[in-house]
C-alpha cells in the first residue's frame, strides 16, 4: 500500500486493549495511526506504532489542535468506558464520556472536514435477545447504561451521516478475547472483568478464585454461552471497514464475532488444558441482565468486508492470552 503509506488515521482510545491492536493492524497495512487517549484506562506502553497525543474528548481545544496538526483522513473511535456494572452504579460517567465525548468528536470531525469514521460498538445494545444468533436487524433494547450509551452514539452517527455526509462503519462486536500473537500487546484492565484473564489470574494466585455466575441456565452445561472473537481478528475487521469508509460514502452496521459460542465451563476447561493448571472457582448467583446465550450472526461482515476470523479455536485464543499474561508478569505490564 505504498500510495497510502502516509495516510494518518486518528485512533481515539488507541492506548487501550482493542485500540492498540487496531493500531498495529493499521501500521501493517501502511497507515499512520495517531493515538488520542487520556490514559485513564489505556497504557502509554501500548502505543508503539505512531505518536501518542494525550487528551480528552471533552477538551475540544485539545482535540481541535490534534486534528489540525495531523489532518487525519479518518477516525477510529474506541474511546469509551465499558464496564456494565460500573455503568449501572454511575450512569452519569458513561453518558458524559461515551455520549457527550462522541458528540464532541463528531462535531470536531465536521468542523475539520474529516468525513470517515469507524466506530467501536457492542452487542450490549441488543440487551436480552429474543433469538440467537443475533442479527443486525434485531431490536436495540439495551438493559444497562453502557449499552444505552453506545446505542445513543450510534444514533448520533446516523444523524451526522444524514446531515453532513459522514461515511461510517459501526462495528458491534461480541466478546473480545486473546492477545497479539506476537506477544507485543495484550489485555490489561484495572479492574479486570473479562472471563479469560480472570481465569488466568486465578490460576496464578494473582486474584481470588473465579466466580461462575449461575449454573442453571437453559444451556447444555447450565452456564452462559458467549461468542469469543480474537482481538487481532477484530483489529483486521476495523482496517477493512476503514478502507470501505474511505473509498466512498457508506453507512454500514455489522456484528463481529465468530458465529458460535462457548460456555463458561468450556472456557474454564480450555484454560486448564492450555495452562496445565486447575482453575479455582466458586459458584455464584446469576447476575441481573445476563442472557443465557449471546452469539453473533456474522454473515454481513463476511459479505461486506470480505472478513473471515482467522483465530476461531478457543484453545488458540486462550494460548495467546496466556503467553501475553506470562510475558507481562516477567516485564512491566502495560
Amino acid at each position: 500500500m505504498d500510495s497510502e503509506s502516509s495516510i494518518p488515521i486518528l485512533v481515539t482510545g488507541g492506548a487501550g486493549y482493542v485500540g492498540a491492536h487496531a493500531c498495529k493492524a493499521l501500521a501493517a497495512r501502511g497507515y499512520a495511526p495517531v493515538v488520542y487517549d487520556n490514559l485513564s484506562l489505556g497504557h502509554r506502553a501500548a502505543v508503539r506504532w505512531g505518536p501518542l497525543e494525550v487528551g480528552d474528548l471533552a477538551d475540544r481545544a485539545r482535540l481541535d489542535a490534534v486534528i489540525a496538526r495531523y489532518r487525519p483522513a479518518a477516525v477510529m473511535h474506541f474511546a469509551a468506558f465499558s464496564s456494565v456494572g460500573e455503568s449501572v452504579a454511575d450512569p452519569g460517567k458513561y453518558y458524559r464520556n461515551n455520549v457527550a465525548g462522541t458528540l464532541s468528536l463528531l462535531e470536531a470531525m465536521r468542523d475539520h472536514g474529516v468525513e470517515a469514521l469507524v466506530f467501536s460498538s457492542t452487542a450490549a445494545i441488543y440487551g436480552t435477545p429474543s433469538a440467537v444468533p443475533i442479527s443486525e436487524d434485531a431490536p436495540k433494547a439495551p438493559i444497562n447504561p453502557y449499552g444505552q450509551s453506545k446505542s445513543t452514539a450510534e444514533a448520533m452517527i446516523a444523524d451526522f451521516a444524514a446531515a453532513h455526509g459522514l461515511s461510517s462503519a459501526v462495528l458491534r462486536y461480541f466478546n473480545a478475547a486473546g492477545a497479539d500473537p506476537d506477544g507485543e500487546i495484550g489485555e490489561c484492565h484495572q479492574p479486570e472483568t473479562h472471563l479469560i484473564p480472570l481465569a488466568l489470574r486465578a490460576i496464578t494466585g494473582e486474584a481470588s478464585p473465579l466466580t461462575v455466575f449461575g449454573d442453571d441456565y437453559a444451556t447444555p452445561d447450565g452456564t452462559c454461552i458467549r461468542d469469543y472473537v480474537h482481538v487481532s481478528d477484530l483489529a483486521d475487521a476495523h482496517v477493512l471497514a476503514l478502507e470501505q469508509v474511505l473509498a466512498r460514502p457508506v453507512s454500514m452496521i455489522m456484528n463481529l464475532g465468530i458465529g458460535h459460542g462457548f460456555s463458561v465451563r468450556e472456557v474454564i476447561a480450555a484454560v486448564e488444558q492450555v495452562t496445565g493448571r486447575s482453575v479455582p472457582f466458586n459458584l455464584g448467583d446469576r447476575r441481573d441482565g445476563d442472557p443465557p446465550i449471546l452469539v453473533a450472526k456474522v454473515d454481513k461482515a463476511f459479505e461486506l468486508l470480505a472478513w473471515q476470523p482467522k483465530h476461531v479455536s478457543l484453545e488458540y485464543i486462550i494460548q495467546t492470552a496466556w503467553t501475553w499474561h506470562q510475558r507481562s508478569q516477567e516485564n512491566a505490564p502495560l
